[in-house]
């Protein structure tokens, strides 16, 4: 069963208690500090203990959240959204005291909202940006002067006011939807890797496997030989016919048995460098096309290139990501699906293309970005459900294609043509490097004598 990646990039949503109590003790001193100047290096006239009041609940409501959950926790939305909006609350009361919209610290109306589209839901964020704007509404009808000189209040034109208003709102639109947007894409990202760090764990250890058997298949020679031996002299001293007899014959029989699993699990090791391990490219893209000739659509192959042909090491995670762009185009082609090899002393290149719909123009921009799910051809999947899946296919081709030194490309056709394509571009020198490196490897295989004694 797929594992649900979502689930982490929900719990990692969640705010952190220490992070949300550091950043109000930091406005907490900031406010106290802005009254302090205002009151006694500017000398203005303002409500002082009114504003200590306000700000004082912000202290008590800091230091009772701080004693009802340990630094470590993580808010869920709910708490998060009611901490955030009395922060809202607070800062409108403040404001009322001194100035409303006239006040230039009406700009802090911003951080509550930008700390929840990062870290809370949208609905949360929707809810504390609908109170902000209602607070800032209300203060530019009714609050009290705003704190000047000996010269009497200040009186700021209406229309001022009025821009202050629209900025505050837009501001809180536009910087909210800007953070959640880039708060999620990094969630998506990070979710991504993940499972692409899973898939690459599963290739090392199938990679493990191999190289444990042919060390078992070594180890096991020597008992084995003997357990041969031993059943040859009890045979020799057994009666004809007798229920020993046929004992030991049953032994040797599944010893002989043993030693030839254990010869197939031994060549393992000994065909690194062989045609298993090192294929052309040729090689590869038939392995690549072969599986899909079952399905309802003509696979057309093409190598173009001059003698030699480029060689590679087998690769399950090139193999793996080249496999699922043909699966992609045999999945959205309506009839045909070309697959083109080409290479030069300098660069190997591999082409899929297909004849079906082609990419949507708002998706070919994303193409290869985690959770971009299908083609957005308009099309249902033909084993299943328009735009089913989680949209990793693609983002897990792209990342291991890339790690094998491969730049990839999406394209529609040229118009009037039809279907999409995906290019592969490797220097032949990236392309060749590990069947090289095996090639000139000195070979180490597992010696055996146990086994060729049985």
């Amino acid at each position: 069963m797929t594992p649900d990646l979502r689930v982490g990039g929900l719990h990692a949503r969640r705010l952190k208690l220490d992070t949300l109590v550091r950043l109000r003790w930091l406005a907490v001193a900031g406010q106290a500090t802005a009254v302090a100047i205002v009151k006694f290096a500017l000398e203005y006239r303002l409500p002082f203990l009114a504003c200590i009041a306000v700000i004082g609940c912000a202290a008590l409501v800091n230091v009772a959240i701080g004693l009802r959950w340990p630094a470590s926790h993580r808010l869920g939305d709910g708490d998060g959204v009611a901490i955030l909006a009395f922060d809202i609350v607070q800062l409108a009361a403040l404001l009322y005291l001194t100035g409303g919209l006239q006040n230039p610290f009406a700009i802090l109306f911003l951080a509550p909202v930008l700390i929840s589209a990062t870290t809370l839901s949208p609905q949360g964020t929707l809810l504390l940006g609908t109170l902000a704007v209602g607070c800032a509404t209300g203060l530019a009808f009714g609050h009290r002067e705003l704190p000047w000189g000996s010269g009497g209040p200040l009186h700021l034109p209406a229309v001022y006011v009025a821009g202050i208003w629209t900025a505050v709102v837009l501001g809180i639109a536009f910087t909210g939807l800007f953070a959640w947007r880039v708060a999620e894409e990094a969630r998506q990202l990070a979710d991504a890797l993940a499972a692409t760090e899973l898939v690459l764990a599963r290739e090392q250890h199938l990679s493990q496997l191999d190289g444990l058997a042919a060390a078992a298949a070594h180890e096991l020679g020597t008992p084995l030989a003997t357990i041969t031996l031993v059943a040859r002299e009890l045979d020799r001293q057994a009666e004809p016919g007798s229920a020993l007899a046929e004992d030991t014959r049953l032994l040797r029989e599944q010893a002989e048995r043993c030693r030839v699993i254990l010869s197939k699990l031994t060549s393992l090791g000994d065909e690194d460098g062989g045609f298993l391990e090192r294929m052309t490219i040729g090689h590869l893209i038939e392995e690549l096309v072969d599986p899909q000739r079952a399905f309802d659509v003509t696979l057309d192959v093409t190598l173009d290139g001059a003698k030699p042909e480029p060689v590679l090491r087998r690769s399950p995670g090139l193999i793996y990501g080249l496999g699922n762009l043909l699966d992609n185009a045999v999945d959205f082609a309506r009839s045909r699906v070309v697959v083109a090899a080409a290479w030069s002393d300098e660069e190997v290149s591999v082409t899929i293309r297909d004849d079906g719909p082609g990419f949507a123009p708002e998706i070919l921009l994303r193409v290869g970005e985690p959770y971009v799910t299908s083609r957005g051809r308009g099309q249902a999947d033909p084993g299943g459900e328009a735009g089913s899946g989680l949209g990793l296919g693609l983002f897990i081709a792209k990342t291991l294609i890339e790690r094998s030194g491969g730049e990839l490309a999406f394209a529609n056709a040229p118009h009037g043509e039809g279907g999409a394509f995906a290019r592969i571009v490797w220097r032949r020198t990236d392309f060749e490097a590990g069947a090289t490196a095996q090639a000139s490897a000195t070979p180490s295989p597992l010696s055996e004598p146990e086994i060729a004694t049985i």
